[in-house]
């Protein structure tokens, strides 16, 4: 966390910044460590305060041992401007992508004088793209229950349950096995619904000879895993197989030959090519992939406009599918991180066409 905040510092002398404030969620807890609802960073060239108020003073004291820990008064602007007055801060950095400037005019300008509030963008998120060993390391916690959580649900499924059944079946083993919960509103898309690429689980019965799409994750240490698996019930059809390989091909071709330096467009075109060539490519209608740690959507973007440089140390899913209306459809999602020759998976649950 420390070398996180110097990583700040050093940013601040580089955009002549006497300080910034830091209220996105995400970003608080990548500086901090600190879980709560309510608190904000501030960062000066000799100072990191987490300011929150007195439900979670003694959370922020276990969590966030590095930041001097800052009560607030009943008005937390209020704490902020004493703080930023006393510091002697001219020029302040906001998040302007998450905070608009009419937010900081209305709550912040005008009430210390010689104060110039300077929007930043990307400025703590352009670190996050990067992820450290610790942080593979929650990841892969992550991705390592949602892969258990896919072998349990394989055991319980069974025609004539509603999808909403599976959803929450999904959900409670997440939960049961210590995560907060899901990542994301759980997928369980069966039969024609399968064609909807976001199909949250319906009151739908699933039926013999259908395929299931079920994308989920789990929300594990700060940290979130996403993964998706398509499983046909009972009984599959040539179509169903025909279409769950071409699917297939198209992921492995992109993990084999994902490398540095690649733009996320050249990466997404890897699928992309081998599902076009089976006459499929109208019904790829999403981008390959997107990078995922803290929260479930991160940079990179993997997609046929994204101009994202893939490099070391990144992790972003690669989720190639194909969706037709009226009968359904096939994703394949794992999670995958770029090293220097390449990418190595970090999902281990089994790939091979699988009929429960």
């Amino acid at each position: 966390m420390k070398e996180r905040i110097e990583k700040i510092r050093e940013e601040l002398g580089n955009n002549n910044l006497d300080g910034i404030i830091i209220n996105h969620p995400s970003n608080r807890f990548y500086l901090s460590g600190f879980t709560g609802s309510a608190g904000t960073v501030m960062v000066t060239a000799k100072k990191a305060m987490l300011i929150t108020d007195f439900r979670y003073t003694e959370q922020a004291q276990n969590q966030a041992p590095h930041l001097e820990i800052v009560e607030h008064d009943l008005k937390k602007m209020d704490t902020l401007n004493q703080l930023i007055a006393g510091e002697g801060l001219n020029k302040i950095g906001f998040e302007a992508d998450f905070e608009t400037f009419a937010t900081v005019e209305q709550q912040l300008k005008g009430k210390i004088d010689n104060v110039e509030w300077v929007p930043t963008h990307n400025l703590v998120e352009k670190f996050r793209i990067y992820k450290s060993a610790a942080e593979l390391s929650f990841l892969q916690e992550a991705i390592d229950l949602a892969d258990q959580a896919l072998e349990h649900i394989c055991g319980f499924i069974k025609p004539g349950m509603a999808e909403r059944e599976v959803a929450l079946e999904l959900e409670f083993f997440l939960r049961k096995k210590g995560a907060k919960g899901s990542s994301f509103d759980i997928i369980v898309a069966s039969g024609p619904r399968g064609s909807l690429p976001h199909g949250i689980a319906s009151d739908k019965i699933i039926k013999e000879g259908e395929l299931v799409v079920i994308d989920m994750g789990a929300r594990l240490n700060g940290y979130a895993s996403d993964v998706t698996r398509t499983f046909a019930i009972g009984s599959a059809g040539e179509k169903e197989r025909k279409v769950y390989e071409t699917v297939l091909e198209a992921q492995l071709a992109a993990i084999e030959d994902i490398k540095p330096g690649l733009s996320g467009q050249e990466a997404d075109k890897l699928s992309r090519d081998v599902i076009s060539a089976e006459g499929y490519g109208d019904n790829f209608g999403h981008g390959l992939g997107h990078g995922i740690g803290i929260d479930v959507h991160e940079s990179p973007r993997l997609s046929p406009v994204s101009e994202n440089n893939l490099e070391p140390g990144m992790v972003f899913t690669v989720e190639p599918g194909i969706y037709l209306p009226g009968w359904g459809g096939v994703r394949i999602e794992d999670i995958v991180v770029m090293e220097e020759n390449g990418v190595r998976s970090l999902t281990r649950a089994p790939k091979e066409f699988k009929i429960i």
